[in-house]
């Protein structure tokens, strides 16, 4: 019996491995207790019970096996020394953003150690689940986890923001842990991105506006912001990190069978028009009639958005800028688009009330998250109205 097969197998988040008595101890300790981990270790210490557990047992040199479970797993914990799982996994090196965490146990599980893919992987996370388990001593080297300051890599991970660009994301780290002034400006997404028990690390400055920053001079940069940039506010990115949170709703209605890239279309040229940017997008929001539209389902599943609907009463309840009898008559609400933003986002005031083009019609909303005290996350935009407020009939 060689490496167990497992292209056609069901399989958890994370493969626990070993190869020693000791370890195979340590791994079902883990099998047990974390949450998505799948136990393998060699058929030579088996007790009978493995089947019973979910446990696969191989045969032969470990070293055949580690390469499937690199590509198939989004972690491996080897109980296995340190040395010897580097020499393995040298050759399965790709790319840290898509390179799975590894972390390594000592055989007596006194130390549980990052050693790959610690940030965007997760294995500093996985490091410190480990060993809170095993009740061992968490190793890890990344700087900024030592230093206590902004991981750059993963900073706004947890609320789902996302990189315009990963280019300066090395430079930036380093201005970062090197304790160089770095400012940082957040006009949109949550504000509770530092921990409340400790104060920011005093290189790190929070600016109220993008002008503000660059005329500290800083030496790196941190913005946080749904909107694109102007020419002269380009500048603040010569060495800073774009980040977008996820703080646009999109109020949108539509003729029964409008095409998907129709719809589409629309979205792109609507946030363009706005200067507002697509990956800031959080959801589509519409009446329940549309619940099984095709083009709005698929333009959704594209970008990865939420797909949310309401019933007639709701939206009806939502003070409306551009109601609609027409609308009404043939959805029984006095509008869509707008309403529909409105509930999902929890603003008062829209970014774009209104606007019909072709077979669709959008309203654009921001996700309030309130204002920080130090003056970032104020006001976002200046409500763009299609017409004159007009009164709910």
């Amino acid at each position: 019996m060689g490496a167990v097969a497992i292209n056609n197998e069901r399989h958890g988040v994370y493969a626990v491995v070993a190869i020693t008595k000791h370890g195979v101890e340590i791994a079902r300790t883990l099998g047990r207790q974390l949450d998505g981990a799948d136990v393998y270790y060699t058929e030579k210490f088996a007790r009978g019970d493995e089947e019973e557990h979910g446990i696969r047992l191989f045969s032969g040199n470990v070293k055949t096996l580690l390469p499937e479970l690199f590509a198939r797993y989004d972690g491996l914990i080897c109980i296995i020394s340190l040395g010897a799982v580097v020499r393995m996994i040298a050759p399965l090196l790709k790319d840290k953003k898509t390179d799975p965490a590894v972390v390594v146990i000592d055989d007596k599980g006194e130390h549980v150690i990052s050693v790959l893919s610690g940030h965007l992987g997760g294995a500093n996370e996985l490091t410190r689940r480990a060993a809170a388990i095993l009740g061992a001593r968490p190793v890890i080297t990344t700087a900024s986890d030592v230093q206590q300051t902004i991981a750059v890599d993963l900073f706004g991970r947890e609320f789902g923001w996302a990189w315009e660009s990963d280019d300066n994301l090395t430079p930036v780290s380093a201005a970062v842990v090197n304790e160089e002034p770095v400012a940082i400006v957040q006009e949109s997404g949550e504000p509770n991105w530092w921990p409340a028990d400790r104060p920011l690390p005093k290189n790190l400055t929070v600016y109220g506006s993008i002008a503000e920053a660059l005329a500290a001079r800083p030496a790196a940069a941190l913005v946080v912001t749904h909107r694109l940039l102007g020419p002269e506010e380009e500048a603040i990115l010569q060495n800073g990190v774009l980040y977008r949170p996820k703080v646009i709703a999109l109020g949108i209605g539509c003729n029964r069978g409008t095409t998907a890239g129709e719809i589409e279309t629309v979205i792109r040229e609507t946030l363009h028009e706005l200067r507002f940017s697509l990956k800031s997008v959080k959801a589509i929001c519409t009446i329940d009639l549309k619940k099984d539209e095709p083009g709005l389902l698929a333009v959704a599943a594209q970008y990865g958005w939420e797909f949310v609907t309401y019933p007639p009463e709701e939206l009806n309840a939502v003070p409306m800028e551009a109601p609609s009898e027409t609308v009404f008559r043939y959805t029984g609400a006095y509008g869509v688009s707008e309403p529909a933003a409105k509930l999902y986002s929890g603003a008062d005031q829209m970014a774009l009330v209104k606007k019909k083009s072709g077979n669709v019609t959008i309203s654009v909303a921001l996700i309030r998250h309130g204002r920080k005290e130090n003056g970032a996350c104020d006001d976002w935009s200046s409500p763009r109205r299609e017409a004159a407020p007009a009164k709910r009939p």
